[in-house]
């Protein structure tokens, strides 16, 4: 498989942003909600309380987004942000000062600084086109975080490792459009997925040479850490994103003095319902752009928090949730979001059969496959079997 793969037709590039990953446990998600909040909110907005007297939460003026990427996921693991380093400076390291030693040190912020890159590429279904994304960066020893939203995928990278990722891609087939950081893959190249090139990321530790030698070497770590896939019964989920708005052209605009529209403020007061949850969602990701409408990855049980006329997708094709608890990983591992594509792409494909189809949430300190129910039980036997080297059709 690693030498024919099709590549898909895609335009990728680097945001504009030096990103901040934040760790936060769920038993302290109360003491950041606030900052959380204020995050959500625009500038002009932050000086205000959230709700007023009566507990009516207030929409800002201004939306949508105002920053160039922002993520907030609430998962059964953790409470994860990414943030730009200005943001995560201004807003969370004077929450997290506020809180006593011990809760303190539970919180974590990264010092190095992360780069995304937004992926916009059709032609193929959403497990392969994260294995395609992935893999060169794998080969390479690159550690990345992947975000699959309803409208791009986006991938996070150290800045360090941002001239190893040209690299890298351009060993894959993807050309280097201009001086803006820009990539374009037009055509399939058919060329293996060899890392022979790019030095390895620690001396002595050669990165895998394969797909399925990574594959390999990813669940033998997690069988070692003993990370297990879990999967809450109960929880089901939705992706759906906010209605593009091209009336006033707020998700193309950078002018914060214009107002929204009605659709914009119940878009907005149905996040605010969401993130206020007691104790904390269920379930939660939230993808914000200054070019793209809000993008939503959600437990089902919140959507009647918005008016069902105001986002985009079926509220009734329900994803589950695979889960993959990483904290005891290091933050740099490498590998695992393509060695779990490259499972559930090429250990669920049969002579009939078609692959899983599968998503990807990276959050600070997990992993998260979504899965539709009715391929849930084949993705969890593709995953459990898998460090044994198994296959399952």
């Amino acid at each position: 498989m690693e030498s024919s793969m099709t590549l898909l037709s895609a335009h990728i590039q680097f945001l504009d942003t030096q990103l901040a990953l934040i760790h936060i446990p769920l038993h302290l998600y109360s003491s950041f909600l606030q900052t959380i909040l204020r995050l959500l909110l625009p500038d002009e907005s932050r000086s205000h309380d959230v709700a007023n007297g009566n507990g009516a939460v207030q929409p800002p003026k201004g939306w949508p987004y105002e920053h160039p990427f922002v993520n907030i996921s609430v998962t059964p693991v953790e409470c994860s942000v990414v943030c730009s380093r200005t943001l995560a400076r201004d807003l969370f390291v004077p929450a997290r000062e506020a809180l006593n030693q011990a809760s303190k040190a539970q919180i974590s912020i990264t010092d190095e600084d992360f780069v995304v890159m937004q992926v916009d590429g059709e032609g193929l279904d959403a497990g392969q086109r994260v294995l395609e994304l992935t893999s060169p960066l794998a080969l390479a020893g690159i550690p990345i975080f992947f975000i699959s939203t309803y409208f791009s995928d986006y991938i996070l990278v150290p800045q360090r490792h941002r001239a190893q990722v040209v690299l890298a891609l351009e060993e894959r087939g993807f050309q280097f459009e201009d001086q803006t950081s820009s990539y374009v893959n037009p055509t399939h190249h058919g060329r293996n997925l060899s890392a022979s090139s790019i030095d390895p990321p620690t001396p002595g530790t050669p990165p895998p040479a394969t797909v399925s030698e990574l594959q390999t070497r990813t669940f033998a770590t997690l069988k070692r850490r003993n990370i297990i896939p879990t999967v809450d019964p109960d929880l089901r989920l939705v992706q759906c994103a906010g209605r593009r708005d091209s009336s006033n052209g707020m998700h193309l605009s950078r002018n914060r003095s214009s107002m929204t529209s009605a659709a914009d403020d119940a878009l907005h007061l149905g996040l605010v319902k969401c993130l206020i949850t007691q104790p904390h969602p269920r379930f939660l990701s939230l993808t914000l752009t200054d070019t793209e409408p809000a993008s939503l990855l959600l437990d089902h049980t919140l959507v009647p928090n918005f008016p069902s006329d105001i986002l985009l997708g079926s509220k009734d094709d329900y994803l589950i949730p695979i889960t993959l608890d990483l904290r005891g990983l290091p933050m740099e591992s490498t590998g695992i979001v393509c060695g779990v594509a490259g499972r559930l792409v090429g250990g669920t494909r049969g002579s009939i059969q078609s692959p899983v189809e599968m998503s990807y949430l990276s959050t600070a300190r997990a992993g998260t496959v979504m899965v539709s129910e009715e391929e849930l039980k084949r993705a969890l036997g593709a995953l459990s079997g898998a460090e044994n080297g198994m296959v399952v059709d």
